[in-house]
């Protein structure tokens, strides 16, 4: 593959210019899933709220279902125009492109309320396009440990530790069980979810614990209760942190998921122990990569994956210029492939990157060149994303899927 181009290529333009604000945006924002992020105006930038700040959807769709995440960039040529009840496009100044799109909607069970009362959108269920994520305990530990004054999180997660933003979900840490009433409020959320829109994959995923024994104990727990509340039998996949061979081998003896998916997050030794000191410390690189080979023993070559992010890696205390960090990554996606384990890479998104044109430039490059390189090793390998897992209507930082279906065309 020589370069990006369909959807492909117009989805990665799409997350690196941004999308600048306008009335149809506003608009649009009004009766779809919120972003994390509000848009920021610029200096000299029309800002109609007054407040430098608002609010904006999460995620567009194109007409091939093509889920793109929204980043807003008040300097792109990129704008939105239309309405609601005419429809939505996404044009761009100089040309005469019309875009056709949607945005993830802001579904109605999101203001609903569990069988106590209980705000269904604080239950620890979400999605994004036709996946349902299920993260009923997403306080970390490794946020909590500093070891010779030195944080053991990963240096590109959000997640934080178990704290007040945990409380309305009953994590405290050092605590494995997850209460009853959480998962009772889980189970209302997913029957909510599929009564509103159609879900074919469900992802579990949550914070880390330091021993992978009790975390294991933690996910054996959210699994069973998920199977007990999935009537449609929609694929599972298991997003925990990398886990000891005899519970991997409870997991599928229980039949509890289709998949797995333990984020070795970057390639490379050192890189690891940098980017994830905790996984590293706690895990070790070796350990991680020997449970992934487990998975594939027990779950087969084609359901065992591992969430990479694409580009931390070009963060200047690393010392990795952008070529040399793609060849790294293409040598860990030969390598990974050939033992079965599929890595999916997530466009990481630096603190502060809009304004760093030269470290976009070169992450652009280094993602693009990654993305047509991975497609090739896949192709020679045989190995496809499996659908139950995740498909290019809910893949919105991620190439794979969208390149898979493109060649399948």
């Amino acid at each position: 593959m020589d370069g990006l181009s369909g959807s492909p290529a117009f989805k990665v333009e799409v997350m690196f210019e941004g999308i600048r604000y306008s009335g149809a945006l506003a608009e649009a924002a009004r009766h779809s899933l919120p972003n994390f992020y509000p848009y920021r105006f610029r200096p000299g930038e029309h800002d109609p709220t007054g407040t430098g700040k608002a609010e904006i959807p999460y995620l567009m769709t194109t007409g091939d279902g093509t889920l793109i995440r929204v980043m807003g960039n008040g300097d792109s040529a990129w704008f939105v125009q239309g309405s609601r009840a005419e429809g939505y496009s996404l044009c761009r100044d100089g040309t005469a492109d019309v875009i056709p799109i949607d945005f993830e909607p802001r579904h109605e069970w999101l203001a609903g309320k569990s069988s106590d009362n209980f705000p269904l959108a604080q239950a620890g269920v979400s999605t994004h396009g036709d996946m349902m994520i299920i993260n009923v305990a997403p306080g970390c530990e490794y946020f909590l440990k500093k070891p010779d004054g030195q944080s053991m999180r990963c240096t590109f997660c959000a997640y934080g530790a178990p704290d007040q933003r945990t409380a309305h979900l009953g994590q405290v840490a050092g605590k494995v069980e997850i209460p009853e009433l959480t998962l009772s409020h889980m189970r209302d959320a997913m029957a909510a979810v599929m009564a509103a829109t159609e879900i074919r994959h469900i992802y579990l995923v949550g914070g880390s614990l330091t021993d992978p024994s009790r975390e294991g104990e933690r996910f054996l727990q959210l699994a069973r209760a998920v199977r007990d509340s999935n009537p449609a039998s929609i694929p599972v996949t298991l997003g925990s942190g990398a886990l000891p061979a005899q519970l991997l081998k409870q997991f599928h003896d229980e039949r509890l998921v289709e998949a797995v998916c333990f984020n070795l997050e970057i390639w490379s030794e050192r890189l690891f122990s940098q980017v994830c000191p905790g996984k590293n410390r706690y895990v070790g690189y070796q350990g991680w990569i020997q449970s992934l080979e487990t998975a594939v023993s027990l779950w087969g070559a084609g359901r065992v994956y591992s969430a990479m992010v694409a580009g931390i890696e070009l963060e200047p205390e690393y010392d990795i210029d952008w070529q040399a960090a793609a060849d790294l990554a293409l040598q860990g996606a030969d390598d990974l492939c050939s033992r079965g384990i599929i890595p999916i890479y997530s466009l990481y998104w630096p603190a502060g990157g809009k304004e760093r044109s030269d470290y976009q430039l070169r992450l652009r490059s280094f993602f693009e060149r990654l993305a047509c390189g991975y497609s090739e090793i896949r192709r020679a390998k045989n190995l496809a994303i499996w659908d139950g897992f995740m498909c290019h209507r809910c893949a919105y930082m991620q190439l794979e899927c969208d390149l898979d279906r493109v060649s399948a065309l």
